[in-house]
C-alpha cells in the first residue's frame, strides 16, 4: 500500500524489519523447543539466542541474489552473525514452518489494531446515533422518499453492522492463531507433534491440527472476506454520507478544516472526499479477497502460486482497512448534521409518506385492498401534480371522508407514529460494548 493510505502503527507490522524480526521469533522458539525435548544442547540453545539479531533487508537482499529463496538467505543471514552453534538454526524446518507460523503472528499483531479501530469506529457512531435518535428526516428507497425516519436509527443500523464485523473478524483471527511444524508435507518426519505445541505454546498460538507443507488457505480467505466485508460496510455507510451531501438534498457535510480547499478550480466546493476515498479503497479490499479465495486451491501437499500474491494482499488489505476505519471515525466524529434541511426535505414531497397509513385505514374501514389502493394513490398522484398537501386532498375527498371520520384522520396524518418505536430499537444498543469501556451510548 503505498504512504498515503499507510498509518504508521500498522505499517510497522508489515515492513520488511518486522517481517524478519518475526522470522526470527519464529525460529528461536523452534529451538527452545528442541531443547525442552533434549535434542539440542540447552547451551547451545542460549549461545543462539545472545547472538542472535534480526538481519536487515538490505543484507537478506543480497544474499537471495544468489540463493533465490529470501527464507533461506534470511536463514544465512542469521548464522553470519552466530558461532558454532548456528549450524542448529533452522534444524527440522521446512520454510513453511516459519512462514506460516510467522503469518500468524503478524495477522494477530494486526488484527488487533483493526479489532481496536473497529472500537472506536463503533463508538464514534453510538455518539451520533444517540445525538440524533429523534431528529426526523425522509426515509429513502430507490432513491425516492418513502416513509420518516430518523437519522439516530440510520445510524443504530451502521452501529450494529459494525458490532458484526466485530465478530467476523474475532471469529477470523482465532482461526488464523495457528502455527505448524509439522515439515515439508505434514508428517512431522524431521519433528514432533510435541515439538510443534511447544514452540506454539511459546508463541502464543495454537497447534494446526493438520497441516500439508502449509496451513490450509481457507483460513485466509476467511480473513481477506471478512476484511472485505468490513470495507463493504464502511463503503456503505460512505456512499450514503455522499448522497446525504449532495447539493439537492444537503442534509449532512464532511468536517471541512480551516484553509482546506474543496476545488483547484471552484472556490465554493465543498466535496465528500474522505467518503470516495473509502468507497474507492473498498474496490481494492474486495479484489484482494478474491485473490484469498483463488489462492484456497493449490497442488497436492503445496505449490507457492499463493506466496507471491500474499505478499501484496495481506499486507495492503489491513493497511487498507486500517486507513479507512481512521478516516470513517473521523468522518462521523465531525459529521455536520443539517437538521433544518432534513425537516425541508422531509416536507418537499407534499405529506406523500402518509400513504401507507391511509391505505390501512381504508382497508380497516371496509374496502378491498386494491380498491383502498387505488383511491390511495390516485389522491397521492394528484398531490404529485398539483403540488398540493397529500393530507388536504385526502379530508377534501368525500370517497376518503365517507369512511374515515376526522378523528381517524387525525391519526392517520400524525407523523408522531412513525417515531414511536425508536426508543425500543435503541434500548438494543445497550448490547454494543467496549472492551474495558462498557456500553458507549446514552
Amino acid at each position: 500500500m503505498i504512504a498515503r493510505y499507510s498509518r504508521p502503527a500498522m505499517k510497522k507490522v508489515w515492513s520488511e524489519e518486522s517481517r524478519l524480526a518475526t522470522w526470527l521469533e519464529v525460529e528461536l522458539a523452534a529451538l527452545d523447543a528442541w531443547a525442552e525435548v533434549g535434542v539440542i544442547p540447552a547451551a547451545e540453545v542460549a549461545a543462539i539466542r545472545a547472538a542472535a539479531v534480526p538481519p536487515t533487508p538490505e543484507r537478506v537482499r543480497e544474499i537471495e541474489a544468489q540463493t533465490n529463496h529470501d527464507l533461506a538467505a534470511f536463514v544465512d543471514a542469521v548464522a553470519e552473525k552466530l558461532g558454532p552453534e548456528g549450524r542448529w538454526l533452522h534444524y527440522g524446518l521446512t520454510s513453511s514452518d516459519v512462514l506460516d507460523t510467522a503469518m500468524g503472528l503478524q495477522v494477530r499483531d494486526a488484527g488487533a489494531i483493526i479489532a481496536a479501530e473497529l472500537d472506536r469506529a463503533l463508538a464514534a457512531v453510538l455518539v451520533q446515533a444517540e445525538r440524533h435518535r429523534h431528529t426526523l428526516c425522509i426515509g429513502r428507497t430507490h432513491g425516492v422518499h418513502a416513509e420518516p425516519t430518523t437519522f439516530g436509527l440510520k445510524l443504530a443500523n451502521w452501529a450494529f453492522e459494525l458490532d458484526r464485523d466485530r465478530t467476523r473478524l474475532r471469529g477470523a483471527l482465532e482461526r488464523m492463531n495457528v502455527g505448524k511444524l509439522s515439515g515439508a508435507v505434514g508428517t512431522y518426519s524431521a519433528t514432533s507433534p510435541e515439538l510443534e505445541r511447544l514452540m506454539c505454546e511459546r508463541l502464543g498460538l495454537q497447534p494446526d491440527p493438520v497441516t500439508t507443507q502449509i496451513v490450509a488457505r481457507d483460513r485466509y480467505a476467511e480473513l481477506m472476506t471478512t476484511l472485505a466485508i468490513i470495507a463493504a460496510s464502511l463503503e456503505r455507510f460512505a456512499l450514503e454520507i455522499r448522497h446525504l451531501a449532495r447539493t439537492e438534498v444537503r442534509e449532512v457535510e464532511e468536517p471541512f478544516g480551516k484553509g482546506q480547499k474543496g476545488s483547484s478550480a471552484m472556490p465554493h466546493k465543498r466535496n465528500p472526499i474522505t467518503a470516495e476515498r473509502i468507497c474507492g479503497l473498498a474496490r481494492v479490499v474486495r479484489g484482494n479477497a478474491l485473490v484469498g479465495l483463488e489462492n484456497v486451491a493449490l497442488w497436492h501437499e503445496r505449490d507457492i502460486s499463493h506466496s507471491s500474491a500474499e505478499r501484496v494482499i495481506l499486507p495492503d488489505s489491513f493497511l487498507a482497512v486500517d486507513y479507512m476505519l481512521d478516516r470513517f471515525t473521523y468522518l462521523v466524529e465531525g459529521l455536520v448534521v443539517r437538521t433544518e434541511r432534513m425537516q425541508q426535505n422531509l416536507m418537499s414531497s407534499h405529506g406523500l409518506f402518509f400513504s401507507q397509513k391511509l391505505l390501512l385505514a381504508l382497508v380497516e374501514s371496509g374496502l378491498t385492498r386494491d380498491d383502498a389502493y387505488r383511491l390511495t394513490q390516485h389522491t397521492a398522484m394528484r398531490a404529485w401534480d398539483e403540488a398540493t398537501d397529500f393530507e388536504q386532498l385526502a379530508r377534501a375527498d368525500g370517497e376518503i371522508t365517507d369512511r374515515l371520520a376526522a378523528a381517524r384522520l387525525d391519526q392517520v396524518f400524525d407523523i408522531r407514529s412513525y417515531t414511536r418505536h425508536v426508543d425500543s430499537v435503541f434500548e438494543r444498543l445497550t448490547a454494543l460494548t467496549i472492551p474495558q469501556g462498557g456500553p458507549v451510548h446514552g
